[in-house]
């Protein structure tokens, strides 16, 4: 995937002249690798597994147990699919909505970010952030997404967005829309293509 990673890229800089970091644990970048779902932790715990251990289905769930096991194992639990509809989260007794779109995955990211890097998270020589892992037809959970918010935060110094869940989610409403968010480049569209000719994602 590398290989892909370096070719998505390249392409990135022959259209707009600007670097891009992936951000996964397939990135060849170190800070990429440290801010990917699979190393980032929140209150010791894998973002990953926050993230799945929140799910809340028709039939089932939070499942807490998942914040016990490996980040691999938490994403391919086999109750995601036999319980039902995804409804919600579930995380320190609030529970949270599917809308908007992503708030929930972005908030805990974003969280994860400051709690391990601070407020001041130097990545500011690239301009594009993407996610080889990110499946656009299965999800629409992403990192590369969550890391142009925290940079676009940076920049406007809107960090207190963050102090509750309320404000979080007036925030996201305003300010987070579709794939692209103000003063910040993400690629999903990019991504999709790649997507498509490369097949190189898998589910997130």
């Amino acid at each position: 995937k590398q290989k892909n990673i370096r070719a998505l890229h390249q392409s990135i800089y022959e259209m707009k002249h600007e670097k891009a970091l992936e951000v996964s644990s397939k990135s060849e970048v170190r800070v990429g690798k440290e801010i990917g779902a699979f190393s980032l932790e929140l209150d010791g715990i894998f973002l990953e597994n926050v993230f799945q251990a929140a799910k809340q289905y028709e039939n089932g769930g939070p499942y807490l147990d998942l914040l016990n096991v490996s980040p691999k194992q938490a994403k391919r639990d086999e109750r995601h699919c036999n319980s039902g509809k995804l409804v919600g989260f579930v995380r320190n007794d609030e529970i949270w909505t599917l809308e908007p779109k992503t708030a929930f995955y972005d908030y805990i990211y974003i969280s994860a970010l400051i709690k391990n890097f601070g407020y001041d998270l130097n990545i500011s020589e690239y301009q594009w952030f993407t996610d080889i892992e990110f499946n656009p037809q299965k999800s629409i959970n992403c990192q590369a997404r969550a890391v142009a918010i925290y940079v676009a935060l940076q920049k406007t110094a809107l960090f207190n967005s963050l102090k509750s869940k309320d404000s979080w989610i007036t925030f996201h409403e305003r300010h987070v829309k579709g794939y692209y968010w103000t003063k910040v480049k993400i690629i999903y569209v990019i991504v999709f293509w790649f997507w498509i000719f490369y097949g190189g994602c898998k589910n997130r």
